[in-house]
């Protein structure tokens, strides 16, 4: 059987486009390229604290950026290190002891596993102390005599890098007050 002219003329045409369409890999790994150092650039400019729906950080107008440290939790019912239950504040706020028992056993464990860590792969010296920073994500309505035995149990430890999680707000400058006003 013999092929109809419109059939050979297809025929030609997907052959010849065959042979000549190649895809350009080039053009797209420049773009992906670009992408990927954007990408990388913007994602180290963000820092988040692990939020928790159960703890409402008071306001302040605070410029200071978080540091990556220990992060002690407290709201109305509980205190947790790293998402860790230590205590509950009722049987905190029950004894009349000034150091917090639970704390301390949890901030020796965490020093000494910062210890190991910093003599097996850091380079710094025994006669450095090592940084013990913490930050403390306190609800904006637990009791000052908690947050007191809090912040006095992890100085004992040798936690004395004591941060406090605020959420920050705009300030108002003077001309801002001035223009509004």
């Amino acid at each position: 059987m013999k092929k109809s002219a419109r059939a050979m003329r297809m025929e030609r045409h997907h052959r010849r486009m065959a042979k000549d369409s190649k895809l350009s890999l080039v053009s797209l790994m420049d773009i992906f390229t670009i992408l990927v150092f954007f990408l990388m650039l913007n994602a180290s400019d963000v820092q988040v604290l692990q939020n928790s729906k159960s703890v409402v950080l008071p306001e302040s107008t605070a410029k200071q950026a978080a540091k990556e440290t220990l992060v002690l939790m407290v709201n109305n019912n509980e205190l947790l290190l790293q998402g860790r239950k230590l205590a509950t504040v009722a049987s905190i706020m029950a004894r009349n002891e000034e150091l917090i028992p639970e704390l301390v056993a949890e901030l020796a464990y965490q020093s000494g596993k910062a210890t190991v860590t910093t003599l097996s792969g850091s380079a710094n010296s025994e006669d450095e102390p090592a940084d013990k920073a913490i930050t403390i994500m306190g609800d904006k309505d637990i009791p000052y005599a908690l947050l007191k035995r809090i912040m006095q149990t992890c100085a004992q430890a040798g936690f004395t890098n004591i941060s406090l999680a605020v959420e920050s707000i705009e300030s108002k400058t003077t001309s801002d007050a001035e223009v509004a006003g």
